[in-house]
């Protein structure tokens, strides 16, 4: 009697279902980048393109869409296999023309930035030229006055820290007084240099659109203006810098505006913007501490201020905030000499 035999295959075990199921999760996450990643160079790309230095918007936004076409076509509409390359091709060629623009400090710029200030140091004596000191009657009516200052940095006491917003949330702009004993505080403000008919732009920003500028002026005019014309909000906190940090901080300042004054640069809202800058300079002069995500939100950059210990922490955050505010006075003070001092009688002080 013959005897069959039959051949018994093994069962797919649950470790080859798990095999599958991770090839497949790894194939759907390397085409999930793939796509994010071309999606990003077209974003950019066109972006680039209508926030280029070409002079007609017009023209501006017509390359701008060709390109953004022709790149979405190549990418997944074309059969040709050579159009990716074609595409990445194209890419590196907007990349190439967006890295050869260059700044300039010859355009027709706005009154409140036309001037570039500088500063020149004699041992303890600085001399500063290009203050800005105008007289507002409305936001786009004012008297231009620029001014020269001369300060002594043995009388440099202390820092103010300004927070001011268009509408409260997590961006605003930050800025710095530099204050004496026997004068009064100097204020800095890193800003964009727009140009006659332009305004601040968040998204132009990240693309060449503006030149960066130090305004070197008067609270009067750089703090008054911000709540009387521009209607903003704007918070003042005495910092607890010693004279010495702050003597340090004032000459890295000095050092950039006369290296912005040779050298113009472009502003970038994340690299090259005011509280960025605050943090670099700070950390040159000597601060020690890392990075918070409070830096680039810099609407929540008080918090940072107090967590850090670095304004009056006596009081609750929610408190020292209120008291903080300067709208009231500074809108009593408007247009008064002593605007300094008024801002500043209700403010909570650091204990000694």
């Amino acid at each position: 009697m013959a005897l069959s035999t039959r051949i018994r295959w093994p069962s797919e075990g649950p470790l080859s279902l798990h095999r599958g199921l991770l090839s497949k999760i790894l194939g759907w996450l390397v085409a999930g980048l793939w796509f994010i990643c071309r999606a990003l160079l077209i974003t950019w790309g066109t972006l680039a393109i209508y926030y280029s230095n070409l002079p007609w918007p017009s023209l501006r936004l017509g390359l701008a869409v060709v390109f953004a076409a022709f790149m979405i076509w190549a990418f997944w509409l074309s059969r040709q296999r050579r159009m990716p390359v074609a595409a990445f091709a194209l890419f590196f060629g907007v990349v190439a023309w967006w890295i050869s623009i260059s700044p300039s400090h010859d355009r027709n710029w706005r009154p409140e930035v036309a001037v570039m200030p500088r500063a020149v140091i004699n041992g303890d004596r600085v001399r500063i030229t290009g203050v800005r000191n105008f007289d507002y009657r409305t936001r786009n009516d004012f008297t231009v006055r620029y001014e020269e200052r001369e300060v002594d940095l043995s009388h440099l006491t202390g820092i103010d820290f300004y927070v001011s917003y268009w509408r409260e949330g997590l961006v605003g702009h930050t800025f710095l007084s530099f204050i004496f004993d026997n004068a009064p505080p100097l204020t800095i403000s890193i800003e964009t240099r727009p140009e006659v008919g332009e305004g601040f732009d968040p998204i132009a920003s990240l693309f060449k659109q503006f030149e960066l500028i130090y305004v070197v002026g008067e609270e009067r005019d750089l703090v008054g203006s911000r709540v009387n014309q521009r209607g903003e909000t704007v918070y003042l906190y005495r910092l607890n810098a010693s004279a010495d940090d702050a003597r340090r901080l004032l000459l890295v300042y000095l050092e950039r505006i006369n290296e912005l004054a040779d050298r113009p640069e472009f502003y970038h809202l994340i690299s090259n913007s005011c509280t960025i800058n605050i943090i670099r300079y700070a950390n040159a002069a000597g601060r020690a501490g890392r990075f918070d995500i409070r830096h680039l939100f810099n609407g929540l950059i008080d918090s940072y201020l107090y967590h850090s210990g670095r304004i009056d922490t006596t009081l609750p955050f929610d408190e020292l905030r209120r008291q903080s505010l300067i709208n009231g006075p500074a809108q009593e003070a408007e247009g008064a000499p002593n605007f300094s001092q008024r801002i500043r009688q209700a403010l909570p002080t650091i204990p000694k």
